[in-house]
């Protein structure tokens, strides 16, 4: 089944109607914290089952924000690869950051301090940490 057909098939059986983001998101805020109370009880069928629903209540959500499906799926997975194509490489006296394998700058190491502020800054920045010898 594809996403728009799922998106769908969810919004025409759905449990209640708004066209309100707010009580979209809400409804959604409540099946995902049941979830999480079922995982802290122990219960995981209750949680894998709250969570099924919050995922229908996220497709609610899109379809009341107007969200094109495939769209999102397609701009989080561009994100997610952006977010792994940052690495920040120490060297024995410089920090060189690359995104998609490209070097985009880099600066000199001179002290311990320096070190912690570039982890400080790849941190930041969701860069990769490669430290070469």
């Amino acid at each position: 089944m594809d996403l728009k057909q799922a998106l769908e098939l969810i919004w025409e059986n759905r449990k209640y109607t708004t066209d309100d983001p707010k009580k979209a998101i809400s409804h959604l805020n409540e099946e995902v914290a049941e979830s999480l109370k079922a995982l802290i009880k122990g219960d995981s069928d209750t949680a894998k089952r709250e969570l099924e629903d919050a995922f229908s209540c996220i497709l609610i959500a899109m379809k009341v924000f107007d969200i094109d499906i495939e769209e999102a799926v397609s701009r989080q997975i561009n994100q997610m690869q952006n977010r792994n194509g940052k690495i920040m490489i120490f060297k024995k006296d410089k920090v060189e950051i690359y995104v998609n394998g490209a070097l985009k700058g880099g600066w000199s190491i001179w002290s311990d301090e320096d070190i912690k502020e570039a982890q400080k800054i790849a941190k930041e920045f969701g860069c990769n940490i490669v430290i070469e010898s």
